[in-house]
């Protein structure tokens, strides 16, 4: 005799998956509707305060103020070019400073000795306003862009390496012990066991690492540089041209919510392996 199965049943079983997918849609559109909303108050709180004068007429400057200068620097190059300086440094900044903090980390993590004795110099070092080194970097360095990335290197190096170090440190000492059991090598446990359980705490090192980038050579540019965005900022701020110095930060806020949204995206890609997370 042949099964067969009940429509209401395969019905029902279909039915689950669409209304959640249709209430997350639902969800992500009330975000993004309360995003819009915000972003639309915000503007209109910023018009209001440069028309009715709340503050020193060299402040008060309109959204549209900005949106003139932003055309403009576009059409003219002004913003492009000072842009790709920027990213240029903070790219390079990220990729130097992660790899070594990566490196650093894991291996003070498996060296819990050594890790003893570096730890109140690491905390000391970390510890130092970064900024009041950018003066000594550009003494060294010149005013180019190895003063900017030597300045970002300082800030995205300590994020990298302590969470490469906790990722290390967070792994499940019954797993390792078993897993010396079951005959597996050290390399086998490093590859197998302690690295998967630190690739998460590493990513979230970097994607922060990343922002802090472009926080470290923004503010390299802003005390002496011959261009980028920060170079642009203290320039129109010594001429009052406020609007000038409203569009660039508005830009510099975009930027970094791109950067932190392509690192979000590419940490999904690549911890696929991970079960999602219940929000």
């Amino acid at each position: 005799m042949q099964l067969t199965r009940d429509p209401s049943i395969r019905r029902n079983d279909h039915t689950k998956p669409r209304s959640g997918r249709l209430r997350l849609s639902r969800e992500n559109g009330t975000v993004l509707a309360a995003q819009i909303l915000l972003g639309a108050v915000w503007l209109g709180l910023w018009q209001l305060t440069a028309t009715q004068r709340w503050l020193d007429p060299v402040l008060a400057k309109s959204p549209g103020q900005s949106w003139d200068y932003f055309v403009t620097a576009l059409q003219s190059g002004e913003l492009w070019s000072n842009t790709r300086y920027t990213m240029t440094a903070v790219l390079i900044a990220w990729i130097l400073a992660g790899a070594v903090g990566v490196l650093v980390g894991v291996a003070l993590g498996l060296l819990p000795r050594v890790e003893r004795v570096l730890t109140p110099y690491l905390e000391a070092a970390n510890a130092m306003p970064r900024i009041a080194l950018a003066p000594l970097f550009i003494v060294a360095l010149g005013i180019n862009t190895s003063a900017k990335v030597a300045l970002a290197s300082t800030l995205v190096f300590f994020l990298v390496l302590s969470g490469a170090r906790a990722g290390v440190r967070s792994t499940d000492a019954e797993w390792l012990r078993m897993s010396t059991v079951l005959g597996a090598s050290k390399y086998q446990i490093f590859v197998k066991v302690l690295l998967p359980v630190a690739t998460p705490a590493i990513f979230a090192g970097l994607r922060l690492g990343l922002i802090y980038s472009l926080l470290g050579v923004v503010g390299s540019e802003l005390i002496s540089a011959r261009n980028g965005l920060g170079q642009l900022i203290a320039t129109y701020s010594a001429t009052y041209r406020m609007e000038a110095v409203y569009a660039i930060l508005l830009l510099l806020a975009v930027i970094a919510v791109v950067l932190n949204q392509f690192m979000g995206l590419a940490e999904r890609q690549f911890l696929r392996w991970q079960p999602p997370v219940d929000r």
